[in-house]
């Protein structure tokens, strides 16, 4: 089994209409994707290669400065967006039985004009993130809104709940990650780039520049996700299984480590996206298969895992 390559182009940022007979269509590949894989390639989503090779190339600047340069940036060091900021090298453990994560990130979670952001050595910084943010969000909810048709419902059931992106209230967050060259002779046994793992809201947009994402099939074998130019790779989270009765599936991932005598980097940047804080996630289909839980809530209790009680 291989990830659906769908064209998106009717639903892009370009369109501002789409048809019904379109949405139809549109709407029956994703299913498919989304409740066979988890996994599928959007092409012709109106986001460019150059808007994307636009944040990377920002990105690299800020993560290749000194730590203490990047120290006062730290993710918990704004008080009223606990997740926003740097992420250092290895401390991160998205699978916890595994060694910590051999990847530094940036979370953009606040657009909040009190936030602090890198501005001498990576100039442009902000302005380059927060554009682009916006459009993963316009993006997100344009498939949100494919994904509720498909499975006939009114599409402010998932609207509704994330009307708060990019605001208080809401955690959703674009994630800038850089994998610098690996060591192998300092690599701990067990260590991945990054641990096996699923996403922990709604959906996920994933733009990466090279090979090395693996995702799980059904058989529990891993296949090795392709890097396609131009193509956003969108999978399914946890809240949204959850939220769909188990009709489309989250599944796990993964970012291997390179062959020995290889030190290349990556990058690759991620749109998490997450229902608003307050808003109440209850089983779609009525089954009532798992109990309500707020956005939030879930949300802080998988951080809890990833980043350890503190």
């Amino acid at each position: 089994m291989s990830i659906p390559v769908v064209d998106f182009g009717a639903c892009s940022l370009r369109e501002k209409d789409v048809s019904e007979e379109q949405m139809i269509s549109l709407s029956k590949d994703l299913e498919t994707a989304f409740t066979e894989v988890g996994f599928v390639f959007l092409k012709n989503t109106g986001i460019t290669q150059e808007e994307v090779d636009r944040v990377m190339a920002i990105s690299k600047t800020f993560f290749l400065q000194p730590d203490e340069e990047k120290q006062p940036f730290s993710r918990k060091s704004f008080a009223g967006s606990p997740n926003h900021g740097w992420v250092s090298f290895g401390i991160e453990r998205l699978n916890p039985s595994r060694p910590g994560d051999l990847k530094e990130a940036f979370n953009i979670t606040s657009l909040q004009p009190d936030i602090k952001w890198p501005s001498e050595a990576a100039k442009g910084f902000r302005e380059i993130q927060t554009s682009f943010f916006q459009r993963c969000k316009e993006l997100s909810l344009r498939v949100l809104k494919v994904m509720a048709f498909s499975l006939g419902l009114d599409p402010e059931v998932f609207l509704s709940a994330h009307r708060f992106i990019g605001e208080e209230g809401n955690c959703s967050t674009l994630r800038t990650l850089y994998y610098p060259p690996v060591k192998h002779e300092e690599v701990k046994e067990g260590q991945l780039r990054c641990g096996e793992h699923s996403d922990y809201g709604s959906i996920t947009l994933l733009f990466k520049s090279s090979v090395g994402l693996q995702v799980r099939q059904r058989s529990g074998e891993f296949l090795c996700a392709p890097a396609i130019p131009g193509a956003v790779l969108v999978n399914i989270a946890d809240l949204m299984q959850r939220w769909t009765g188990d009709h489309f599936v989250s599944v796990l991932h993964r970012v291997l480590l390179p062959p020995p005598g290889d030190l290349s980097t990556r990058q690759s940047l991620a749109f998490f996206v997450q229902p608003d804080d307050e808003a109440l996630i209850c089983c779609c289909d009525g089954s009532n298969k798992y109990p309500p839980v707020t956005g939030g809530g879930y949300i802080a209790e998988r951080f809890k895992a990833s980043y350890g009680q503190n």
